[in-house]
């Protein structure tokens, strides 16, 4: 790579303490110097409606939202699961970024999903539901390894480290896999 890969991240839990979100910045710690990160907050955005698009100016919100995700090169989702789905914040990112109709800002960009949740299936509906909506978005997603993380309730220091080392070597191997995926399919 000629120069570092910009990856936006999207957290879908609003929590202070969020579990993803220290999960998201572990990975970013890991990951390979020619990834850069930059984390873009949803909890402000409007819910989406329609009839915004026809707005001139758009919504503030929409705008800044949607222009941080033009200017990555990749996109990296964080997940909780909340009834075997996505929370609804992240389903509304997603609705905003990708409309009105033929204007997605998520289109073709490489992605990952990351999905984790103090039970013992990690976020797994959560993670393959979000996965289904990145392929209506052409969003080419890695595919392995893949991220349901589980027991994240005892995974994170009081400081927001992960605790144990063979947790760091597969978020790593995770944050490795993914800056080759993104070398592989960023246009």
């Amino acid at each position: 790579m000629s120069k570092p890969a910009k990856v936006a991240v999207i957290v879908g839990s609003l929590r202070k303490d969020s579990f993803n979100r220290k999960a998201a910045y572990a990975i970013a710690a890991l990951a390979p110097a020619n990834l850069s990160f930059e984390f873009v907050e949803i909890g402000d955005l409007p819910l989406y409606d329609q009839d915004y698009d026809a707005l001139n100016p758009q919504p503030a919100p929409y705008v800044a939202f949607r222009d941080k995700i033009k200017a990555a090169d990749a996109v990296l989702f964080m997940t909780p699961e909340y009834n075997r789905s996505v929370p609804g914040v992240l389903k509304n990112a997603i609705d905003v970024g990708s409309r009105p109709w033929g204007q997605s800002v998520f289109n073709g960009k490489p992605a990952a999903v990351v999905s984790l949740s103090i039970g013992a299936i990690g976020g797994f509906g959560a993670n393959n539901h979000l996965r289904q909506s990145l392929t209506f978005l052409n969003m080419p997603t890695l595919a392995n390894p893949e991220m349901y993380v589980g027991g994240a309730g005892d995974m994170f220091a009081e400081d927001g480290s992960l605790k144990k080392d063979d947790t760091k070597k597969f978020f790593k191997s995770f944050a490795d896999a993914f800056a080759a995926w993104i070398e592989k399919t960023r246009a």
